[in-house]
């Protein structure tokens, strides 16, 4: 039997579910522009075609064309904490890559903060499938990214993957990708399971984990910069190494470096902007040694 808490849980969600998947919005624009940086709601699809998504965009000022960075959020096994999670801005990060230059989108993926149904479940931890979840993610990833490569404010090229977290995890899978599409990849943190029953540095089925950065870097195409704070309790920064030379072993181009420990727990560093100054050089690095993108046709 359920828990009460779960039973609640999947009630609400079930409703909302059923509330989103009578009256899905339009895609694209869902409003004028606010502050900071030209924030606008937009709508974006998902693998699902009867699912669309939530995404916040972010501008500098002008009309472009503006390369494109794409922000993949973190997630949550626990179906009480999905239904309840904010729509993720990453204000911080976003502000960052305004600065220079870049227009930033960050989706919400479906089945976080009641949003339609969770595609992207890894099943229990006996039997968790971390391969076909990081790309589902990756999936979802290119939907939302691929409506904003249509607009004229946009380069449709060259556009640039960070991802947190289980987010970061989808962007491994995406490193499959072709490379005049995606420039770059930066992972802060990618995994999923990690805090298996809210224990810290304990991973759900670390070895599955590890099979499937293996398969995710025997198909990559674009090379991935990860980076992990020392004092990150959920993908230690030994374990990282693991995945990292999993990826790398079976073909994968990365970049592995460590950040200094941040606040209290560091998992959570691209998420503050303490966080995001303390990752900016390693960040920059990333930028500047990205695929440059093709030259317009005269």
């Amino acid at each position: 039997m359920c828990s009460p808490n779960v039973l609640v849980a999947l009630i609400v969600v079930a409703a909302l579910g059923v509330k989103a998947a009578a009256a899905q919005p339009a895609l694209g624009a869902q409003g004028g522009e606010g502050e900071p940086h030209r924030l606008q709601q937009w709508r974006v699809p998902s693998p699902d075609p009867a699912i669309t998504a939530r995404a916040v965009l972010f501008r500098p000022s002008g009309e472009g064309p503006f390369p494109l960075a794409v922000i993949a959020h973190a997630t949550t096994q626990n179906v009480l904490r999905r239904a309840q999670m904010a729509q993720p801005e990453y204000r911080a990060l976003a502000a960052w890559l305004v600065a220079r230059g870049f227009a930033v989108l960050v989706p919400e993926r479906p089945g976080h903060g009641g949003s339609g149904k969770y595609l992207e479940d890894q099943g229990g931890c006996d039997e968790a499938d971390y391969a076909r979840s990081g790309r589902v993610m990756a999936d979802e990833i290119a939907a939302a990214t691929g409506l904003l490569r249509k607009q004229p404010f946009i380069r449709p090229e060259g556009v640039v993957v960070i991802g947190h977290s289980a987010g970061a995890w989808g962007a491994l899978a995406l490193a499959a990708d072709d490379s005049k599409n995606v420039a770059a990849i930066i992972a802060f943190a990618p995994g999923r399971g990690g805090h298996a029953n809210d224990v810290p540095d304990k991973v759900c089925a670390p070895h599955t984990l590890i099979t499937a950065a293996g398969e995710f870097g025997k198909a990559a195409r674009v090379k991935v910069t990860w980076l992990v704070a020392a004092n990150d309790s959920y993908f230690s920064p030994a374990f990282s190494r693991q995945l990292a030379d999993a990826f790398r072993a079976a073909g994968g181009n990365v970049d592995f470096r460590v950040l200094p420990a941040h606040g209290s727990e560091g998992h959570w560093l691209p998420e503050s902007e303490s966080g995001v100054t303390l990752a900016g050089a390693e960040l920059d690095r990333a930028l500047k040694a990205r695929s440059p993108a093709p030259a317009k046709k005269r």
